[in-house]
């Protein structure tokens, strides 16, 4: 009985002594612990000192060659433009508030030698950015919804600014919506239901002409039309002319027929980005109708792809230039290191607008066009950190 009791308080203790560090091992591993929150503090205060700078500086010049170019405009125009406008700013800036925040992160820790610290205590350089990293995931997707829901209606709100306000030719102002395209020149509006990315051919077209007191006067309808700057070549239509003398109005078919519209009608291709005001589901809707029109929707195909490639691109850069922020800390390492990490960033932002370019020119399939640069760089940043054994 006694040697039984012996056995058995011999196997608890066993069990006591395996458990506890296995439990204490899974606490390390899942949770926060102290030197994760350390990382973390830096990681964020560099992120969030690098956005306020990149956002202040993209402002600042902005403003000074907006203001230089229409200095009669009201300051308060100025300040509701660019209230509308910050939105988009920090969306095109957060990529590289990110990449900057990581960087000066484990440069600090390795200018100070707690770097060689952690490695010595069997800390990986991955283990080591892990939380990093899933910050830089959480931003991104952050980014991508906030950028999805909010900033369509935030850049037209902008646009409706400058162009009523600061430029004053609201005939340039186009409210975009998936299906429909209303615009306005001078005494005739018009309704195009699908316009191709270049502004020179469309589908569905509506065209009404009102006199001076707005009685309409006439309304063309088109199947197609074909837009060379101010002279429009119109396809199987229907022309109906309105009078006061007939309740009714007189209606005319035709194949084909030309006609001259204002110089403001020009200015339609100029509008902006249709995808830029568009959310996610939205453009693939209005990519498919223009599909079905026969139009070409390679640049909107292109923009569909890069909205969640963009989002992603802070944590590309980040994988990129983490392996180059280890080196010397000393007698200027810290300047080389971010300068070498600056100048990968400049490289991945060269191939990724190559490689859009390309897409938009038909030469690369959108797919490869939007994330073929994250995924290279990808690559060449994982291939660098295995290669670091660190």
């Amino acid at each position: 009985m006694v040697l039984s009791s012996a056995n058995k308080t011999r196997k608890a203790m066993t069990k006591v002594h395996i458990t506890i560090p296995l439990e204490s091992r899974i606490r390390h591993t899942i949770f926060v612990n102290r030197i994760d929150r350390y990382i973390l503090g830096l990681f964020w205060s560099s992120f969030a000192a690098g956005l306020v700078i990149f956002v202040s500086l993209f402002l600042a010049t902005d403003v000074m060659s907006t203001v230089i170019r229409f200095n009669s405009v009201d300051g308060s125009i100025f300040f509701n433009y660019y209230l509308y406008y910050l939105p988009e700013i920090i969306h095109k800036m957060l990529p590289v508030a990110s990449v900057v925040g990581m960087v000066l992160a484990i440069s600090t820790l390795n200018k100070g030698s707690e770097l060689i610290a952690l490695f010595a205590a069997g800390m990986s350089l991955f283990r080591i950015s892990r939380w990093i990293m899933i910050s830089l995931a959480v931003l991104a997707i952050a980014d991508y919804i906030s950028s999805d829901k909010l900033l369509p209606s935030f850049m037209r709100q902008k646009n409706f600014v400058y162009f009523n306000d600061i430029e004053r030719k609201p005939s340039k102002f186009q409210t975009i919506k998936y299906d429909k395209i209303w615009y306005r020149s001078r005494n005739t509006i018009f309704n195009i239901k699908t316009l191709n990315s270049e502004g020179n051919l469309a589908q569905g077209l509506s065209l009404y002409f009102f006199d001076e007191k707005w009685n309409l006067k006439q309304l063309l309808t088109a199947d197609s039309v074909v837009m060379e700057g101010s002279k429009w070549l119109l396809k199987n239509g229907t022309i109906s002319v309105f009078t006061s003398e007939s309740s009714f109005p007189m209606n005319d078919k035709f194949k084909e027929k030309s006609i001259v519209m204002s110089e403001d009608a020009k200015d339609l291709r100029n509008t902006g980005q249709t995808a830029d005001m568009l959310t996610h589901n939205e453009l693939a809707q209005y990519i498919s109708k223009n599909k079905e029109a026969g139009l070409d929707t390679v640049k909107y195909e292109v923009d569909y792809f890069s909205k969640l490639s963009y989002a992603l691109a802070g944590l590309v850069m980040s994988l990129l230039a983490l392996p180059f922020c280890v080196g010397q800390a000393r007698n200027g390492g810290m300047a080389k290191n971010v300068g070498l990490v600056l100048g990968l960033v400049l490289f991945y932002w060269i191939l990724y607008s190559s490689m859009q370019t390309l897409g938009n020119h038909g030469t690369l399939p959108p797919l490869i066009a939007a994330w073929g640069a994250n995924v290279i760089m990808s690559g060449i940043g994982g291939f660098f950190l295995l290669r670091l054994k660190k």
